[in-house]
């Protein structure tokens, strides 16, 4: 059985993606379970059929699309009533966009009495445009949907943490009660670095009234800003940018300490055991303690996902599941999967899965603030817009987050 995406239907009115149904996303699925059972029949029999296996990868490829058109969110524009300060400044910002004219927006710094913000380091856009932006990067930065998030107004975000507590136990009503120690305090620092983009526009874009300039701006630097943060969440070395979780030091999970993320390891270089081959995701699953799993989500690429989507329990079930929903996310052990294309490929001594909470294992922190610096001159006839934002982000709990190491014993 093959799935031809034209066989979905168009909604009248809703471009293709839109079209993406529970009901086609199970059937495509069942077909793709039906494929995979008899391209796994065939190579028991020792008679491999090449174009058994050309169908199961064709259907992984539909199964990726569904998945991902299906978890697209619709991401439109608030229409909340405006301030007349908030007007003010879009109005001024709009201006200074298309025209460079900074006289507005030069007037309202210097009554906001704001420190820093010469035109030489450019200008701050509207709080509806930095929402907007915060949004569409929430959508789209894999690592960002499920982590902590914190803005501050500072460069730098110090957390506290206790390393030793103070002494507690139970005692009797009248009992003598010893003095407790003193907590051990040490913190944990999240630098915001800068990230930028430079979209280039055309006068004729510009001069287009019919053209929102706040929704172009965010749509034009939502990919930028989204690769560059997914790949600093996950593998960045904190030098200049984000410090990834996979940046840190890996200790095996039977010797995990503060500091390290425990791993479980497959038990086979590059793979998964042949008997057996669930014991090691089941392993990670539960390295997890019960007060993480309930928020955990897997996070790999789409290679990985790939091979762990043919993987079978002991009945004979397929551990992964498509998305219940639409704009859910496909599950493994019952757990969301998050597809991070930044996660490393199943290789030797590789950490290509990783499961925890996030929400409170990882903290991205954002300076509230984005700024826009218009310059004209250096790509006639283009008008380029210096896009900064301030992003940082670091493990702020090491043991909710665990990693799969695929390496032998």
């Amino acid at each position: 059985m093959d799935i031809d995406s034209n066989q979905l239907e168009t909604k009248a009115g809703l471009p293709a993606e839109a079209a993406v149904t529970y009901g086609e996303m199970m059937q495509a699925f069942e077909a793709f379970k039906a494929e995979n059972d008899d391209r796994v029949a065939a190579i028991e029999r020792r008679r491999p059929d090449v174009l058994n296996e050309e169908k199961v990868a064709r259907i992984e490829r539909r199964l990726d699309e569904m998945t991902l058109k299906a978890a697209r969110p619709a991401i439109g524009r608030d229409n909340a009533v405006q301030s007349h300060d908030a007007r003010e400044h879009k109005s001024a910002f709009d201006t200074y966009v298309r025209s460079g004219e900074s006289a507005g927006l030069r007037a309202l710094e210097t009554k906001a009495l704001s420190a820093g913000s010469a035109p030489d380091g450019g200008y701050l856009v509207p709080s509806e445009v930095e929402h907007e932006i915060g949004k569409r990067l929430a959508a789209i930065s894999p690592i960002r949907s499920i982590a902590g998030v914190r803005a501050i107004s500072a460069n730098v975000y110090k957390k506290p943490f206790m390393t030793v507590g103070p002494a507690t136990g139970w005692v009797g009503e009248t009992a003598e009660r010893t003095a407790t120690t003193s907590p051990t305090l040490d913190e944990l620092s999240f630098p915001a670095m800068e990230l930028y983009a430079m979209p280039a526009a055309s006068a004729t874009l510009l001069e287009d009234s019919a053209v929102n300039i706040d929704e172009w701006i965010a749509q034009e630097v939502e990919q930028v800003f989204a690769a560059q943060e997914g790949t600093a969440f996950v593998a960045g070395d904190g030098d200049n940018k984000p410090r990834g979780f996979l940046d840190y030091d890996t200790v095996a999970e039977a010797s995990w300490v503060w500091g390290k993320l425990g791993f479980i390891a497959t038990g086979v270089d590059g793979g998964f055991p042949t008997a057996g081959p669930v014991d090691p995701l089941i392993d990670l699953v539960y390295a997890l303690k019960a007060g993480y799993r309930q928020n955990a989500a897997f996070v790999m690429n789409r290679k990985t996902q790939s091979a762990i989507r043919k993987l079978k329990d002991e009945d004979g079930q397929y551990l992964w599941h498509p998305p219940a929903q639409a704009g859910g996310r496909a599950s493994l052990l019952t757990f969301p999967v998050v597809e991070a294309e930044d996660m490393p490929e199943i290789d030797d001594d590789s950490f290509s899965v990783a499961f925890g909470d996030f929400n409170r294992g990882y903290l991205i922190v954002d300076r509230m603030g984005v700024r826009v610096l218009r310059d004209p001159y250096s790509a006639k006839p283009y008008v380029l817009f210096y896009t900064t934002k301030r992003v940082g982000g670091g493990v702020q709990n090491f043991d909710a987050i665990k990693l799969l190491k695929f390496a032998g014993p």
